[in-house]
């Protein structure tokens, strides 16, 4: 079960990083985050879209080494049982946020996506 979670948090994990090097590049997806203000974000936003793609590709590193597999993590082995739980605690508040969101299209992407990462952070973070 753990080999399960860990495959979905990777490919949710994934596509959430290359979404905000994108918007961090400049992509016309400002009306699917940051409340969907709008469709390019100015700069700031994509200053906080680089930093956020580089904190979650830390994220995807930290859940794969806490579900067992050999790859680096950017914090030691016995931090991951605790850094696990604060991502899933990390992930509740973000679906609390994507909930409430007024952007239509942020809620309709980023609900199921922050819904279906915690679910499989929970479970490698219980389980591994």
């Amino acid at each position: 079960m753990t080999a399960a979670a860990a495959a979905v948090a990777a490919v949710l994990l994934l596509g959430l990083v290359v979404f905000q090097v994108a918007l961090a590049a400049g992509a016309p997806w400002g009306r699917a985050a940051y409340g969907g203000a709008a469709a390019r974000l100015p700069r700031r936003l994509r200053v906080t879209s680089a930093v956020a793609a580089a904190v979650w590709a830390g994220v995807l590193l930290v859940v794969l080494r806490r579900a067992g597999l050999d790859v680096w993590a950017p914090l030691p082995d016995p931090w991951l049982p605790a850094a696990t739980i604060a991502v899933v605690a990390v992930l509740v508040v973000a679906c609390v946020l994507n909930a409430i969101t007024p952007s239509r299209l942020e809620r309709a992407l980023w609900l199921p996506v922050s819904v279906l990462l915690l679910a499989a952070c929970a479970t490698v973070a219980l389980t591994a």
